[in-house]
């Protein structure tokens, strides 16, 4: 069976299958819908069912509670229609400008940026390139149709191999894979681009960008991105890492204060031991903007990292700090527990 799904209040209508989420078809009309994971971790693609009924693929119980779904709201990555839709969800302008594309890829090159973190590069066909917004990320294609879904770490601009930042999860299939048996000129396959994580270009509102961990990754685009345009927003990038060798790119966020004209960077551990002899900020991460930047409501906030750091921004920054929410712009990372 095939069902119409109407979008609000943009109007836009496409069609989906009995066995196919609204995300997916969306995604595949070209419906710009707010979306991260894709599986149904993060919450991004969260919105309200305004008329008919659908079911929903498991999921975590963070990003869809049992009483939200009382209240007709729904995780379009996880929801099937049972019947034509009218569904109430705030689009993304500009986020399938790109098409979404399936292409081999070859290791350029894989370099341990920390203990636990892999810089891997890679090298497209000959006469290819892959047209993507700052922000966004590739999904490989693994066996047994297996997905994992990693940020571009540089921005379109930049001429070379599209460059991953992979954190080893120990026992996780493929980061075990590429920290033990992968190695240079090794082919892969992925899709992309895919999210709606990107720069609002069309603002000139100050800038809080917050990463924690490998969610530096896409911060990273971001602030190569800014400086191609040769932008003069102001830019506060906050950095969140455990130890300090988890803030594996340090000296980069140091030169791009002497690049940018209003550029700060401040990094923020949490669980320093003594022999990091570290002075810096620490506690969480999200805190330390709130206590800098009290009021938020004339900035936009990119926030990447752990689901309960993206989850604790939100809220907090909307209810204490005034941040408008349609100015929360987030990609919340899953670990290969949750895509299990």
């Amino acid at each position: 069976m095939t069902y119409q799904v109407t979008v609000q209040p943009s109007g836009h209508q496409f069609t989906c299958e009995d066995d196919e989420t609204v995300l997916a078809a969306a995604i595949r009309a070209g419906i710009g819908l707010p979306y991260g994971c894709k599986n149904g971790a993060c919450g991004s693609c969260k919105g309200k069912v305004l008329e008919g009924a659908v079911g929903h693929k498991p999921h975590q119980e963070r990003a869809l509670s049992e009483l939200e779904k009382t209240q007709g709201v729904s995780l379009f990555c996880c929801a099937v229609p049972q019947g034509d839709l009218v569904i109430e969800a705030r689009e993304v302008g500009g986020s399938s400008d790109y098409p979404v594309r399936k292409m081999p890829t070859r290791i350029a090159g894989i370099r341990k940026a920390a203990p636990d973190v892999a810089i891997v590069t890679l090298q497209l066909p000959a006469n290819e390139a892959l047209a993507y917004r700052a922000g966004q990320y590739i999904e490989f294609l693994l066996k047994d149709g297996k997905r994992r879904a990693y940020s571009i770490g540089n921005a379109p601009s930049f001429e070379g191999p599209l460059e991953l930042h992979i954190r080893h999860l120990p026992g996780g299939l493929f980061t075990d894979h590429v920290f033990g048996a992968m190695k240079e000129r090794d082919i892969l396959r992925f899709e992309g681009p895919l999210g709606t994580f990107f720069l609002r270009e069309e603002s000139s509102k100050p800038i809080v960008l917050l990463a924690s961990g490998t969610g530096f990754a896409p911060v990273k685009a971001l602030v190569e991105h800014l400086m191609h345009l040769k932008s003069e927003r102001p830019v506060r990038l906050y950095w969140g890492g455990r130890r300090p060798q988890d803030l594996y790119m340090d000296e980069l966020c140091r030169a791009w204060e002497t690049t940018l004209p209003d550029f700060r960077y401040v990094p923020v551990v949490s669980d320093a031991l003594p022999e990091d002899n570290w002075q810096g900020r620490t506690g969480f991460v999200h805190a330390a903007v709130m206590q800098d930047i009290p009021d938020l409501s004339g900035w936009q906030v990119y926030a990447c990292g752990a689901p309960i750091m993206v989850d604790s921004a939100r809220s907090d920054y909307s209810e204490k700090c005034g941040l408008p929410a349609e100015e929360f712009y987030a990609d919340a990372f899953t670990s290969e527990a949750d895509l299990a």
